[in-house]
């Protein structure tokens, strides 16, 4: 089974905008959204703009049309492909919804790189409205940075249980914002945390640098993404090798020579 387990964030990580905002602006509610954002919470709100989308005869298939135009940049593309077919555990953790994701993923042939998707649960109902629900119950993540429909700490420590019967795994974890504080403080020595550079996680991470145990490699881009992430991946992968050479040799050491090459640095695309 794999060694590496890769989580991505999706808005501002995986897509260079958040799709929220992206589909609000792109269909011209920017303005409707602004004035109802005081009065209520986000999640509950992004419900909201969907029925008055379904008021004003737009279709979810109008929404679909929107979110096929979120920009990706396709180092992020080949990293992702480039991580899957390494053999890595890829997994999405987002505060954003099913049916934007799994929309921009199917659009760029990257659904089936993903082993789980854990984002805020979507579905189009009867009528053809787009409706939205939280990831968790307003009471389940109470502590700040954390939005109250998700912890995705909690979703960190579920996913590191679920794994833990398939052997030793190391994360990688990718993210941006508020929210990915507290899976990063999940993280452990010999994990590595990559956040994006002059975004809220990594002023977090700066801020209160004790808090993280997780080697920190910060990105600008999708090219910076792609070549630290696939240098992690192999620096990971190389010493998971080595480990198991020594295990079948008892801890003697014996000239390299004599096995198989550890595996080469990845190339990295500039």
């Amino acid at each position: 089974m794999a060694a590496v387990v890769v989580v991505f964030d999706f808005d501002k990580t995986i897509i260079d905008c958040d799709s929220d905002n992206w589909v609000i602006d792109e269909m011209g509610a920017t303005q409707l959204f602004d004035q109802l954002l005081p009065t209520m919470p986000w999640n509950p709100l992004m419900d909201r703009m969907m029925s008055e989308f379904h008021s004003q005869g737009k279709t979810i298939e109008d929404i679909a049309d929107c979110l096929r135009r979120a920009p990706l940049h396709p180092n992020i593309i080949t990293a992702i492909k480039s991580a899957h077919a390494l053999g890595c555990d890829l997994r999405i953790v987002s505060d954003a919804n099913s049916f934007f994701i799994d929309t921009i993923l199917k659009h760029h042939g990257l659904m089936d790189c993903f082993t789980e998707i854990n984002t805020n649960p979507s579905y189009v109902d009867d009528e053809g409205k787009l409706r939205i629900f939280p990831f968790h119950d307003f009471t389940s993540s109470p502590h700040s940075p954390c939005p109250p429909n998700m912890c995705k700490g909690l979703v960190i420590e579920r996913i590191r249980e679920s794994v833990s019967a398939e052997g030793k795994k190391r994360f990688v974890y990718l993210g941006d914002g508020k929210g990915d504080f507290c899976p990063a403080l999940r993280l452990g020595e010999g994990e590595y945390v990559m956040p994006r550079k002059n975004f809220p996680l990594w002023e977090l991470i700066h801020n209160n640098p004790l808090l993280v145990k997780a080697e920190v490699h910060e990105w600008s881009d999708g090219e910076e993404l792609e070549r630290i992430l696939l240098q992690l991946i192999n620096t990971i992968l190389v010493e998971e090798n080595n480990s198991l050479i020594s295990v079948d040799c008892n801890f003697h050491t014996i000239p390299i020579s004599t096995h198989e090459p550890l595996p080469k640095a990845l190339p990295v695309h500039h």
